[in-house]
């Protein structure tokens, strides 16, 4: 990121607001860049982030440029609609001053917005000849690349930290809405099984007109849905990435396959795993996958309709 982060000083010393060709993702997160909206801002910022968790907690990691006083900090940032929320640890708001402490400290006056976020670095972007290199302010060094990125990296490493815990954590927002919305999406594939792309591949395993291969209990756990391969009848095991990682959700589904394996004697047992977005985690583990797994994304859709008597 350093090579990105470089141009978007310079760009913040100009009125260029484009930021098509910025990054949009790092480290299987979500990326923004922003100089304002119609006139330049006075703070330029970076955010990375995953979507749903700034959306539902309110915290990223973002790079702010208060481009008055050449400041660019790395925080950990708090959106303004959450402060005063359940937003970053103890550890995060114990150990490292907000944004309005550390301007009072080092007599900069008042911060102009986001100084409810707590600072993890703080640099000086000095420019010369077009190119950025960036000063530590407690020591007045260089930050060399490598080190620049490093720290970055930490932050966030922290960051997934926490999203992991939100996700695991059934009683947080996110975690509910997520439960919610793919347990119905689960009943969902069912009714719509023929109209999907599932449905044109695989068949959905009935007895006497009872459907028999939903929430399928085995001693190791209960399988989302087993269906069977139209041509050649082979079973299907599809998981739904509910709130759990990438990694349970591939540890869960090789687990159910390995069942299948055993127990329904199928050698060639296929799995599918159904998520909301396809992640760089499951991009590896599937790239080593000794069988044939699909992973399939679904998008939920609203509409609003006027209501008329």
């Amino acid at each position: 990121m350093h090579q990105s982060i470089s141009e978007f000083i310079l760009q913040s010393k100009t009125t260029n607001l484009k930021t098509a060709h910025y990054p949009k993702e790092y480290l299987d997160l979500d990326v923004k860049f922003s100089f304002g909206m119609g006139t330049p801002a006075k703070i330029s910022w970076i955010s990375i982030h995953n979507n749903d968790i700034r959306n539902t907690k309110g915290i990223n990691c973002v790079y702010l440029y208060y481009k008055d006083i050449n400041l660019l900090i790395l925080a950990y940032g708090i959106m303004e609609a959450f402060v005063g929320g359940d937003t970053w640890s103890n550890e995060v708001s114990e150990n490292n001053p907000t944004i309005s402490q550390y301007f009072e400290h080092n007599s900069l006056g008042k911060p102009y917005r986001y100084g409810d976020s707590f600072v993890y670095k703080a640099y000086q972007p000095k420019i010369e000849n077009q190119s950025v290199k960036f000063i530590n302010l407690k020591n007045n060094l260089e930050v060399k690349r490598e080190q620049f990125n490093k720290e970055l990296n930490q932050l966030v490493e922290f960051y997934g930290k926490i999203i992991n815990l939100e996700i695991r954590n059934e009683e947080s927002s996110y975690s509910q809405g997520l439960f919610y919305m793919e347990s119905q999406l689960e009943d969902f594939i069912i009714k719509n099984w023929e109209n999907t792309e599932l449905g044109k591949k695989y068949d959905l395993i009935y007895e006497n007109g009872d459907l028999i291969r939903k929430q399928y209990k085995t001693d190791i756990g209960i399988i989302d849905i087993l269906a069977k391969d139209k041509k050649n009848k082979n079973h299907v095991v599809i998981e739904l990435k509910r709130n759990q990682t990438s990694d349970d959700t591939f540890g869960q589904l090789t687990r159910y396959m390995g069942w299948v394996k055993r127990h329904l004697n199928d050698k060639n047992v296929k799995g599918i795993i159904i998520a909301v977005k396809y992640d760089k985690k499951l991009d590896y583990a599937l790239e080593f996958a000794p069988f044939d797994t699909e992973v399939f994304i679904y998008n939920v859709l609203f509409t609003l309709n006027e209501f008329k008597k």
